[in-house]
């Protein structure tokens, strides 16, 4: 059996990785604490440990899994954003879930999208209180409306294949723009063009803060902004500005470039001490999950999937089918 060390480990995650575990032969064990150069000691003993997207995979962390024997990083996610590559370079193989279901992120983007625009969420509060008026509840078709996508991986191709059968016009920009039936235009071409506005491209120095001051200035006064990818790819602070500002009618985010010290977790009995979150969470044409568009029954079956088939193929026979490498300049 293969030891493995899980972090940040919650309820909903322990499902499939249990029922699994045997199949692959991997003996885990869960920790609810974030992975971190304080918290690495904990897997002592273990192979492999397998972080989230919130731990803290950095130099100091990469440098004490490394001193107690630790082989192998495995992410039960796709980004790797929090993975520092050059420490890890030649040090500890790192492994990822390239693609567990982009269907579950592409329909909890549409299903941001929907709320908002037809504003169902305050609907659901007026009637349970037997109010059954319909002001403030005009919405907009999304019929005809264009949408720019950035980022035409696989989440982003289900997205523009979900909006397509909407009636919604679509743009696209990608470094790589290698998908047939795309109309590719330039980033700044998009932010001009585009009614609705969907990030589904990975954190990179290139992307962070992609959506800042002057590209909001760039974009059609009531721009519906979508995040489901990673929080730094929006100035939080140029978004705020934005929606004060009437620039942007609605953004529905998933995610937050502050997410890690909140989200997973309930401070509902708390005050929340992050003055930004509170604002957006404060506007009413804002709507805020906390990261939890891949969490379907299907992606996490399948992230447990291939993360368990990373570990055995790692260790039975040195197979690193998807490893994260470091690009050297």
């Amino acid at each position: 059996m293969i030891k493995a060390a899980f972090f940040d480990t919650k309820p909903y995650d322990r499902i499939y990785f249990d029922e699994l575990k045997k199949n692959f032969g991997v003996e885990i064990e869960y920790f609810e604490s974030k992975l971190n150069p304080r918290t690495a000691i904990m897997s002592k003993g273990a192979k492999a440990v397998v972080a989230f997207v919130n731990d803290d995979v950095g130099k100091e962390t990469v440098s004490v899994l490394e001193s107690i024997g630790v082989r192998m990083i495995a992410l039960r996610c796709a980004g790797y954003n929090n993975v520092d590559l050059a420490a890890a370079d030649g040090v500890i193989p790192v492994v990822r879930v390239p693609a567990y279901s982009p269907n579950a992120v592409a329909e909890h983007t549409l299903a941001l999208l929907l709320t908002l625009v037809r504003k169902t969420h305050k609907a659901y509060i007026r009637t349970r209180d037997f109010n059954f008026s319909l002001n403030g509840f005009v919405g907009f078709d999304l019929y005809g409306k264009t949408l720019g996508v950035v980022g035409t991986g696989k989440i982003g191709m289900a997205f523009i294949e979900i909006c397509r059968g909407l009636g919604m016009k679509i743009i696209a920009s990608d470094p790589n723009p290698t998908q047939k039936g795309i109309e590719y235009v330039s980033n700044e071409e998009l932010f001009s063009r585009a009614d609705v506005i969907s990030l589904h491209c990975p954190l990179t120095s290139s992307t962070y803060h992609l959506i800042n001051n002057y590209s909001l200035n760039l974009m059609k006064d009531k721009v519906y902004i979508l995040n489901t990818s990673r929080g730094a790819l929006i100035d939080t602070e140029a978004l705020i500005d934005g929606i004060k500002s009437g620039k942007v009618g609605g953004a529905g985010l998933d995610v937050y470039e502050e997410e890690s010290e909140f989200f997973y977790e309930d401070y509902s009995e708390s005050i929340l001490k992050d003055d930004v979150l509170s604002r957006l969470i404060m506007m009413p044409n804002v709507l805020v999950t906390s990261h939890q568009a891949f969490l379907t029954h299907e992606a996490l079956r399948r992230i447990a999937e291939i993360t368990l088939g990373n570990i055995r193929g790692y260790f039975d026979g040195g197979k690193l089918e998807n490893a994260v490498s470091y690009k050297r300049k």
